[in-house]
């Protein structure tokens, strides 16, 4: 039997979580935040070279529903979020030549995206480096490694949260995690100076077997940093799942043949993103089932990006207040 004492308990400290346990905590009911990282963010993620932060997920934010916009000025008052750009290049193979797109203006963080997560999550109880086994249930609640919940919100991937879920006691929600999602690999490369030819804050790249994105992170972060990050198509990443680093060089490669430095970097990383992005959206914002297992995420979205992640988290926050009042 549900207990009001019990907390609601959210899987997954990205922002689709965190904005969840949000609006359930500004409605007096209390929430346990658990992840598996040291750190809330999710794939909104940022790696420190030399004390500076390079983003390695998400890549910049986009605004268009006047709810995450109040929550972007926000972050801009702080002097978290700034504005970048609207346009980006668009490649079709190196030979091909290069057009430009603009649409929304994308924002940027000078501290890296993780700080817009962590600025969210101030003060909410967040239990860290804890990775979740099983959820299940017991005595009609749903149990979380058999701790007991007033609900359990897994705010994560389709994938990882089914993974996860006792499907003979919540087949509901095993039902509903049918989302397929794209692996990345993330390549961060640091060069001693700025060394390249002229690129566009970012570049699209089409029609390519190992690379779809290139961000200037110098020009992301307006410090002019000579970082650059490149991110995987999804088949190039799939064969390097287990060994991220062995799929480095063949996006170094690639990188190089876009932007053409003449200089070597002096660092390089691979971080892996096993799922890095769902393959579709979906109408609905959230899920929420009879026996208290909820999910939200950027899949929850019909544009799965930071603003439809948020958007669910909330939109499914609210709905569990007027569920447990």
């Amino acid at each position: 039997m549900e207990s009001p004492r019990l907390p609601v308990t959210i899987v997954g400290a990205g922002i689709s979580g965190v904005a969840c346990a949000r609006v359930l905590t500004a409605a007096g009911i209390p929430v346990e935040l658990v992840d598996r990282g040291r750190r809330v963010g999710g794939r909104m993620a940022s790696r420190r070279h030399e004390g500076r932060p390079v983003d390695i997920g998400a890549s910049y934010v986009t605004v268009s529903d006047p709810g995450f916009e109040e929550v972007v000025a926000r972050w801009a008052d702080a002097g978290l979020a700034q504005e970048w750009t609207d346009t980006f290049g668009v490649a079709s193979g190196v030979d091909e030549g290069r057009t430009t797109t603009s649409g929304p203006t994308r924002w940027g963080t000078p501290g890296g995206i993780r700080s817009l997560v962590e600025a969210l999550a101030v003060d909410l109880p967040v239990r860290g480096a804890t990775e979740v086994q099983r959820v299940s249930a017991e005595d009609g609640l749903p149990t979380v490694d058999g701790r007991p919940a007033r609900a359990v919100v897994l705010a994560m991937p389709d994938p990882q949260a089914r993974k996860m879920l006792d499907e003979a006691a919540h087949p509901a929600a095993a039902a509903g995690l049918t989302t397929a999602y794209e692996a990345v690999l993330a390549l961060t490369a640091v060069y001693p100076q700025r060394c390249w030819e002229e690129l566009p804050d970012g570049l699209f790249v089409n029609d390519d077997p190992v690379l779809a994105w290139i961000a200037d992170d110098g020009r992301r972060r307006c410090d002019a940093a000579p970082v650059l990050v490149a991110h995987s198509t999804d088949a190039h990443a799939q064969p390097h799942l287990t060994d991220p680093p062995a799929g480095g060089p063949a996006m170094l490669e690639a990188l190089s043949r876009y932007v053409a430095p003449t200089l070597d970097p002096v660092h390089t990383a691979v971080h892996r993103w096993t799922f890095a992005k769902p393959v579709a959206g979906r109408p609905e914002r959230y899920l929420l089932t009879d026996t208290g297992v909820a999910a939200c995420g950027d899949s929850w979205s019909d544009k799965p990006r930071v603003e439809g992640a948020w958007l669910s988290g909330t939109a499914l926050g609210q709905a569990l207040v007027e569920r447990l009042g």
